[in-house]
């Protein structure tokens, strides 16, 4: 058994506070209903269904997972976060060591928040299981 930690984050390094420290729950939740947002508005601009005028008909579906996967890999690997991350104060590290995100991590980091239910499984420093798997941290920028 692994001794108690004083603050979120400390069993993997991590400051307490400021910059580098562990985000909480509410920036990256907002984080991601803004990114959410731009990729079904990016999807809606191309995709029409037919079938209805009405307003169900008029949203893109699962045609948003597309901008959406799109703005975390290019995110990652660009500038180390999303759109959202960017206007909520974020980003992502990689916590084993000092560098950047890699593609394969990128991918695998993405196509785990995509089935959405290793996001909703948190351990003791509030890590989803997307982050723990493929070796990253959501931290303050």
């Amino acid at each position: 058994m692994t001794a108690p930690q004083s603050y979120r984050g400390e069993r993997i390094g991590l400051p307490a506070s400021g910059p580098g420290s562990l985000a909480a729950t509410g920036p990256r939740l907002g984080a991601f209903l803004v990114d959410a947002l731009a990729s079904a508005l990016i999807a809606g601009l191309f995709v029409h269904r037919s079938g209805g005028s009405d307003f169900a008909h008029r949203l893109p579906g699962t045609w948003s997972l597309i901008p959406f996967a799109l703005d975390y890999v290019v995110g990652m690997l660009v500038g180390g976060r999303t759109l959202g991350m960017y206007l909520c104060g974020l980003r992502i590290i990689r916590v084993s060591q000092d560098a950047a995100v890699d593609p394969l991590r990128a991918l695998g980091r993405t196509a785990l928040l995509l089935l959405f239910v290793p996001a909703l499984v948190f351990d003791r420093d509030n890590r989803g299981m997307h982050d723990r798997l493929t070796d990253t941290a959501v931290v303050r920028a």
